[in-house]
């Protein structure tokens, strides 16, 4: 049985925020995050959990990079999209349109590891994720502070893009505490709109 592998999404969100954040640095992590790895898709688990190891050394950068990584993810999940599809989401009532949204973080969350799946609810405004398999989030040591940066920030940029207000948090983080599930708190509202929406996302 082969080993899984880290879907490229992932992969280069990471690299691109390191490169960002702590340029310096880059060529240390690309001992493991290597250009035709991310180019064939064939980085698998070990490397990426030495490079979120050693990312947890680097002090407050480790979060910086990780919700910049993020934000990449969305931004390119989203424009990643056929521009039809864009377009008929962005067209969408705000009921809609944030069902459909939060479809398309539920896809980017699933992009990056086959392992990792999100359970999202929304509720007047506010949307309850539920992180099963989160690869940030298994340490042997239990974490000071919450390591779903990644999530939060990915998911919020994938509805910013789609025109609404999002503000995402970590309610409950698998890896800093004994919560079986990693769980994100968003709340959602149409760019410009005091009013939140409701809809069940399928």
């Amino acid at each position: 049985m082969s080993e899984a592998r880290v879907g490229r999404l992932l992969v280069a969100s990471l690299h691109q925020a390191i490169a960002d954040v702590l340029p310096a640095r880059l060529e240390f992590y690309e001992n493991w995050l290597n250009v035709s790895g991310m180019r064939e898709g064939t980085i698998s688990l070990a490397p990426l959990f030495a490079v979120l190891s050693f990312l947890r050394n680097e002090g407050g950068a480790y979060d910086t990079i990780m919700r910049r990584a993020g934000e990449y993810a969305g931004e390119w999940t989203v424009t990643g999209l056929p521009a039809m599809e864009r377009r008929l989401i962005g067209s969408l009532p705000a009921g809609l349109r944030a069902r459909a949204a939060l479809r398309t973080a539920r896809g980017m969350v699933r992009a990056t590891y086959p392992g990792t799946r999100a359970n999202i609810k929304l509720r007047r405004g506010r949307a309850s994720v539920n992180l099963r398999g989160s690869l940030f989030c298994q340490v042997r040591e239990l974490a000071q502070n919450p390591l779903c940066g990644f999530y939060v920030a990915g998911i919020a940029r994938v509805l910013q893009l789609f025109a609404f207000q999002a503000d995402a948090r970590v309610h409950a983080c698998r890896a800093a505490g004994v919560h079986r599930v990693c769980t994100l708190d968003v709340s959602v509202a149409p760019e410009g709109v005091d009013v939140p929406v409701d809809a069940r996302v399928g």
